[in-house]
């Protein structure tokens, strides 16, 4: 559904994105992450048709972005940053206008309005001036129109920027509804939202890619996948003794300890090469008797996968710029 190769966006002598390549099939959702100015809405404008590329080929649903720009267009719905739209209409002249736009039948525009409406909860307000709304409304307005033709391919910049919780649930759970049948691609700084609806991740830096993954695969990366965290009451061991004894197991690479943990004391038992240690140490604990009230194996965090990867001067990050 989107081919993206070798795409370099230069402005004068900033080279905003330099070299990214990936695709995306129908039913995928690709999160697209990166720390401020890494050139995630450069690129998503050029997929778009909205920036010209400097150099390499963005195609979509086999048409070339640069050579059939209108065809693109049509396959595409998209949700940009601060979802711009006229400030004097109301959400129901605007939707109607982007109908228009979007070539949607005469018979169908009302039903498809009053339908897209009902999807991103605007019915209260179809009738207000969208200078008006709150931010959050007029986000979903511009989710409105990026959805209103039914596009194969959906482009979403912070896609729930500005909503309270409750909203962020339901955008989570509409795009999960329309993935089946859809190839989308969200930008969020959000990496909870990340786990919860995309099936796949690309983290960009300086303009290029440096990691590409399952949500799963990048927190296996973490250095607390595998890690065994551990609770005690405060003074039912000897943390000394016990950290000791976890230390000389053989797939221990180092305990941490915390030691009040909100009124527990608390020790983080990092494996050597990311291993699974959990029989490991839970047979320890039950040989030395120790009173574990929590014992819980981490599947790695995705924030700090983030981190270390993006971190100026981050080895991961050479290794792949190499």
């Amino acid at each position: 559904m989107i081919e993206i190769n070798g795409l370099v966006k230069r402005f004068g002598a900033l080279t905003a994105v330099n070299g990214v390549s990936f695709s995306v099939k129908r039913g995928e959702v690709l999160g697209f992450l990166g720390p401020n100015g890494a050139g995630k809405s450069t690129t998503m404008k050029m997929l778009t048709g909205y920036l010209l590329p400097t150099a390499g080929r963005a195609v979509v649903c086999g048409h070339d972005v640069e050579q059939e720009p209108i065809a693109v267009k049509e396959k595409i719905g998209y949700l940009p940053e601060g979802a711009p739209a006229y400030p004097d209409m109301t959400p129901w002249e605007f939707l109607n206008f982007i109908a228009q736009v979007r070539g949607v039948e005469r018979k169908r525009r009302r039903s498809r309005i009053e339908e897209v409406a009902s999807m991103v909860h605007l019915e209260g307000v179809m009738r207000q001036t969208i200078e008006t709304l709150s931010k959050g409304y007029k986000r979903r307005v511009g989710l409105a129109q990026a959805i209103l033709h039914d596009p194969e391919v959906l482009v979403m910049d912070e896609p729930t920027d500005g909503l309270d919780p409750n909203q962020k649930f339901e955008v989570r759970a509409l795009i999960q509804r329309m993935s089946p049948t859809k190839a989308i691609v969200l930008s969020t700084h959000i990496l909870e939202e990340v786990e919860a609806v995309c099936t796949r991740a690309i983290i960009i830096d300086r303009g290029r890619v440096v990691a590409d993954g399952t949500p799963s695969e990048l927190c296996a990366r973490s250095r607390l996948h595998h890690a065994v965290r551990m609770k005690f009451k405060i003074g039912s061991v000897d943390v000394g003794l016990v950290r000791a004894d976890l230390q000389r197991l053989g797939g221990v690479d180092s305990v941490e300890v915390n030691p009040n943990d909100r009124g527990r004391v608390s020790m983080i038992v990092y494996p050597k090469d990311r291993a699974s240690i959990a029989s490991e140490v839970g047979a320890q604990a039950r040989a030395r008797g120790w009173p574990v009230e929590e014992l819980q194996v981490e599947l790695g965090r995705l924030d700090e996968v983030f981190r270390t990867i993006t971190a100026p001067g981050s080895l991961d990050a050479q290794e792949v710029r190499s």
